[in-house]
């Protein structure tokens, strides 16, 4: 069917209530390669005859005062056209106004996801209570567009695990689904913030998955081992602010000596604050 633009879920609610095998990606806007892999991915699961719902909507509760909600890049019409090009059925752009009921995001008083202790560590120490608002709208888009599948990016690995586990534990009947991340050329991960960096910056900012890279091959040494191999590689690179490089479990508990695990990092390059991942295995 020809893709549609509805802007409150009254208006979607008689396409996404006919019982096809239904498909969310929720996103921020600002598409690029990455999201359309994710649209795509949707597309394939739930096949020609099911539904593909992309949402964009710029959320200010997962934002804390002097981060870059006023500045987050919002470019609506190209979104539509990467929207159709990748296969959705229906974009729902709704307002603030719209999924929290006022104009600020969170009343006061308003009930809310705890993320628990995984949301306290990583990104969210940098950021506290980033995980909260995350949760919250997801867990509102969720219930408008009631899927059978959601689709998220690995990039974004902490707010994946923290997803499946909320969809988990608070018994929702949904498959969450994590892609893998696309990457530049050079290895950098895509990511809507990469537009803030200028070109020497952007030289810069690919040093993060040779961090990576070399903290993943190191592994086989144990925790500690990846994580000075990593530090190692931005000993002579300036312009690097590392938030945190961390090895830990696939579900984020504490490294393991031998089996899977995964490599975090955080770090500011100018203005612009970047993450990433990688799966590694520790041990011989």
């Amino acid at each position: 069917m020809t893709m549609r633009r509805v802007a409150t879920a009254a208006e979607a609610r008689p396409i996404w209530t006919d019982r096809t095998r239904r498909a969310v990606v929720m996103t921020m806007g600002a598409l690029h390669a990455g999201h359309a892999e994710l649209i795509r991915e949707a597309r394939r699961q739930v096949g020609a005859q099911g539904t593909v719902v992309v949402t964009v909507f710029v959320n200010p509760t997962q934002f804390a005062a002097g981060e870059d909600f006023g500045r987050y890049p919002r470019t609506l019409d190209a979104d539509l056209a990467v929207c159709e090009e990748s296969g959705a059925d229906l974009v729902w752009t709704p307002t603030v106004m719209e999924v929290y009921g006022n104009a600020d995001g969170f009343h006061p008083d308003s009930v809310t996801v705890d993320p628990g202790p995984l949301g306290s560590i990583l990104e969210g120490a940098v950021r506290p209570d980033h995980f909260r608002g995350v949760l919250t709208v997801v867990a509102k888009l969720l219930a408008v567009t009631t899927p059978d599948l959601a689709f998220f990016g690995e990039k974004d690995y902490q707010q994946l695990v923290l997803i499946t586990r909320m969809v988990r534990d608070l018994s929702m009947p949904i498959t969450i689904v994590g892609v893998p991340t696309v990457r530049e050329p050079d290895g950098l991960a895509r990511s809507s913030r990469n537009r803030y960096l200028s070109e020497s910056e952007r030289a810069v900012a690919a040093t993060l998955p040779l961090v990576l890279r070399a903290a993943a091959e190191a592994a086989t040494g144990g925790a500690d081992a990846a994580v000075e191999a990593g530090q190692a590689v931005l000993v002579d690179v300036p312009g690097i602010e590392l938030d945190y490089l961390a090895v830990t479990d696939p579900n984020l508990g504490p490294a393991p000596e031998t089996g899977e695990g995964r490599v975090l990092i955080a770090a500011r390059v100018g203005a612009t604050r970047l993450i990433d991942n990688m799966a590694c295995r520790l041990g011989s």
